[in-house]
């Protein structure tokens, strides 16, 4: 039933790509939609956007094994979303047009370097992200399906990177947004669903379920404290603190979330677009806490760990452990409506990147060049760039497929919060901000997490680590974030301050002129 439901959800999306898809000349509708999209269902493209596959499997997995540091977690991931909301969400909207080096050349002129720069980030920050999961999918898919065999997995990974390049390529905005909308709600309903038979099971009371889950991990009420996820760090307080802030400026900062702003039709769609959006993913936290725990008190840490040593698997095990000894045939269909789910976020999610990554490449790179190039042509290189991000994809996903993964989701979130991030807040707020200055910002903290990443524990010297039999983890934290990120704005700061003054007053002018449409939609009226 699984596979018959996973085909159908291939076939039911293609579908709508195909009809939604814009014509060949039409790079509004291809970049934006056309802005269509009603607050509400904006909203829950954000929404999917946000909720990939690795927040799903790899969130209730930490929350399994972990406990409290996991519902920590999915709460940080809700914050970040709160955070674009009333920080970003408005202005990035009234700076943008089609990608983040709109928004970051609004106020700068002959920002050509800029728009290569911000192009590298983007790709950078996303591909990673796109490695987790579609390498993730063939190791989903076998134990969805029953199947272990190397050859099989590798063929999933081929099969649904392809169908993630198409939707990209035919869909564009409007039909990869549509897509969204059918994985949250899929994904929702169904996790509702799940989390009430959990609750069911402990006659309603959540008390009761995380006494369980307390005792089925086996460290009693650690498992219901801070820092059981970080005990094997050297500073866990430190640590905990620099993964945490990482997620929360990191998260909503990713270049594949900001180009959603743009679809919005004005200020006040945009932030009722964000309202369904964070009313989604906190629901969608909650059912992943509910599921989570679930696991942990109908299985044990133990079976959890044993499936997975990052507990992905967790999230199936828990709904599958729910059903008991017997499965009637609704329980039968609901597990295949989760998995379903599921392996539509993986589909919608890469796809949402690999648009990102292609409006990039084509809008900032290539159509920047000076030349004026045509409608026409531009859509082509775009739905050219798809398939130029998606097929390397899909060849370091089965290069990486055995490794630890968690290196890479890390990866994306330090940054997004180290260079993405500052560069965005310097960008739309400081008039004195400089093209050097956000050139350093970029470049500044792209470079930092790159030299620190390699020495993390995430990379060697844990046993779940990429590579545990080496040991070059010469970096105390697991992430980047608590030096890399100050490291970003510090660049962007002594980049502005080493341009001079006259380029700093220059910058400044050129904010002000445009300054009521970035902070308030404004349109200043000719006389």
């Amino acid at each position: 039933m699984s596979l018959v439901g996973f085909s159908a959800v291939a076939t039911i999306t293609l579908l709508l790509c195909v009809l939604t898809g814009p014509d060949r000349d039409d790079l509004d509708e291809f970049y934006t939609g056309y802005s269509s999209l009603s607050p509400m269902r904006n909203g829950l493209a954000i929404a999917g956007d946000y909720i990939s596959a690795a927040a799903v499997l790899g969130t209730s997995g930490v929350i399994a094994l972990f406990g409290y540091d996991g519902v920590v977690l999915a709460l940080s991931t809700a914050l970040s979303l709160m955070l674009l909301m009333f920080l970003l969400a408005e202005p990035l909207r009234n700076a943008g047009r089609f990608t983040m080096g709109d928004a970051l050349t609004r106020r700068m002129t002959g920002a050509r370097s800029v728009r290569i720069t911000a192009s590298v980030v983007t790709l950078a920050s996303l591909l990673p992200l796109m490695l987790v999961q579609l390498a993730g999918t063939g190791q989903l898919m076998g134990f969805i399906l029953g199947f272990s065999g190397e050859s099989m997995q590798t063929g999933c990974i081929v099969g649904v990177g392809a169908l993630m390049i198409g939707y990209a390529a035919i869909g564009g905005m409007k039909g990869t947004a549509l897509i969204q909308i059918l994985k949250i709600v899929l994904l929702l309903g169904s996790g509702l669903v799940v989390a009430a038979l959990v609750l069911h099971r402990f006659d309603w009371n959540p008390g009761a379920l995380f006494d369980a889950a307390a005792a089925g991990s086996g460290t009693g009420d650690a498992f219901l404290a801070s820092g059981l996820q970080f005990t094997g760090s050297a500073s866990p307080g430190i640590d905990m603190i620099s993964s945490h802030l990482t997620v929360v400026l990191g998260g909503a900062c990713l270049p594949h979330i900001t180009m959603r702003m743009y679809t919005a039709d004005s200020a006040r769609q945009v932030r009722r677009s964000m309202s369904w959006a964070v009313s989604g993913v906190a629901l969608f936290v909650l059912v992943i806490t509910v599921v989570g725990f679930g696991a942990t008190a109908l299985l044990g840490r133990a079976v959890v760990a044993g499936a997975d040593p990052r507990g992905n698997t967790a999230y199936l095990l828990g709904t599958r452990a729910v059903f008991g000894a017997e499965v009637s045939t609704a329980e039968t269909v609901l597990f295949t409506t989760v998995t379903t789910a599921i392996f539509l976020t993986v589909l919608a999610s890469v796809a949402g990147m690999i648009l990102a990554c292609a409006n990039s490449l084509a809008h900032d790179v290539f159509a920047a060049r000076g030349r004026e190039m045509t409608p026409r042509r531009e859509m082509l290189l775009a739905r050219l760039s798809a398939a130029a991000v998606g097929v390397p994809a899909i060849l370091l996903a089965t290069l990486v497929q055995h490794h630890s993964l968690h290196p890479l989701i890390t990866l994306s979130f330090c940054l997004g919060a180290s260079a993405i991030a500052p560069a965005l807040v310097y960008s739309l707020f400081w008039r004195r901000y400089t093209r050097t200055g956000l050139l350093a910002t970029l470049i500044g903290g792209t470079v930092s997490v790159l030299v620190l990443m390699p020495g993390t524990n995430l990379v060697s010297g844990s046993p779940v680590a990429a590579f545990p039999d080496a040991g070059f983890n010469w970096f105390p934290l697991t992430t980047t974030g608590l030096v890399s990120i100050p490291f970003g704005f510090l660049c962007g700061w002594l980049g502005t301050v080493a341009s001079g003054r006259a380029r700093a007053e220059e910058q400044r002018r050129q904010y002000e002129a445009v300054e009521g449409r970035i902070l308030a939609g404004a349109i200043r009226r000719r006389p």
